[in-house]
């Protein structure tokens, strides 16, 4: 299936692997890609050391094409994306949008630019800036999200901006791709449903938290970083909303004092980081202190498999995914419903 997502990237089919940082790792991403979809890695949780020993890794796993997710207000961003075109890393993705200084720097040097957006202005923002496509997330995804929900934004988006669109929130098999391209995007973007594979690193226990949940069991909550964020409801998600201002505040600190270690960052740098997200996102001192629970607590889920410690973001589709495919199988059997569910359309006229 060629579309301009396929023509852009060089990949076989309209699929992409979403960034999730703590999951999105060379194990996943080169089984994304070698299936035919454009793996992204999520570099956030990465220190910058550690983002070009997984770039190489993947790069020794597959020779297709791949991306790099990055935070847009990180203080070390330009050191990531000098990674990204040293090494030859074919496409960049962002969580927020980028600068227009960031845009040309990497399509100077040939990388393909496609940030993720909630909002119609601000896919035309980066298209005017010079993106070459954006990844459009309605309120149904995983993680930080939104109020609109996809079948209302992506439309929105189409409309508005001449660059290919990819429409995440709500995906997980060939009927939703077929949809989507149905509303004018050109592939679709999916993060639980490749979380949920066998090449995911993520651990069984937390697979099987997933697996046994139901659409009502995923919720969208603000106790973690004073922002939307979509998840899985577990004891600790309510322990979260019930914990007052003073206690969840002395836990971000010693949450961002165990990232800090973690990612090799300094005090001063997560300050200006802090800084940066602030002024971006118009966020209180106290949102941006409790944004520091974030990394922490995915990590306790998606690497240690603590999910009585941790959380687990997720997009409503958890509810409807009920095996662990590879890769490749996912795919293969994505691709086969959507040819399915064309031929069974009726014909026009």
């Amino acid at each position: 299936m060629r579309t301009a997502l396929t023509e852009l990237t060089g990949v076989r089919y309209p699929i992409v692997q979403t960034g999730m940082g703590w999951v999105a790792g060379p194990r996943l991403v080169s089984a994304s890609a070698e299936a035919g979809a454009l793996g992204i890695l999520a570099s956030a949780t990465m220190s910058v050391e550690e983002l070009r020993a997984a770039v190489r890794e993947t790069k020794s796993r597959t020779d297709r094409p791949f991306g790099v997710n990055l935070r847009a207000d990180a203080g070390d961003a330009r050191e990531r994306v000098r990674i990204i075109v040293d090494e030859g890393v074919r496409v960049a993705s962002f969580a927020l949008a980028p600068s227009r200084e960031l845009i040309t720097e990497l399509k100077d040097a040939g990388v393909v630019v496609i940030p993720s957006i909630g909002a119609r202005r601000h896919a035309e923002k980066v298209a005017a800036w010079g993106a070459d496509a954006v990844i459009v997330q309605g309120g149904e995804g995983g993680g930080h999200t939104g109020e609109v929900a996809t079948t209302v934004l992506l439309p929105q988006v189409v409309d508005a901006v001449g660059i290919p669109v990819i429409a995440a929130g709500g995906f997980h098999d060939g009927r939703g791709l077929v949809a989507a391209l149905s509303y004018g995007a050109s592939g679709i973007a999916m993060g639980t449903r490749f979380l949920l594979t066998s090449d995911s690193t993520v651990p069984d226990a937390v697979k099987a938290r997933y697996l046994a949940a139901s659409v009502k069991d995923v919720t969208v909550t603000t106790a973690v970083d004073g922002l939307p964020h979509r998840m899985l409801r577990t004891e600790m998600v309510a322990a979260l909303e019930r914990a007052g201002r003073v206690r969840a505040l002395a836990q971000a600190v010693r949450r961002a004092a165990g990232f800090r270690r973690l990612s090799g960052l300094s005090w001063s740098r997560m300050i200006r980081d802090g800084l940066a997200m602030k002024h971006g996102k118009d966020l209180s001192w106290s949102q941006v202190l409790l944004a520091a629970n974030t990394p922490m607590l995915l990590k306790a889920s998606m690497v240690e498999g603590r999910t009585d410690l941790g959380v687990m973001a997720s997009g409503q589709v958890a509810g409807l995914i009920e095996d662990l495919p590879s890769c490749e199988e996912l795919v293969r059997r994505v691709m086969a419903e959507a040819s399915q569910a064309l031929r069974t359309l009726p014909p026009p006229g």
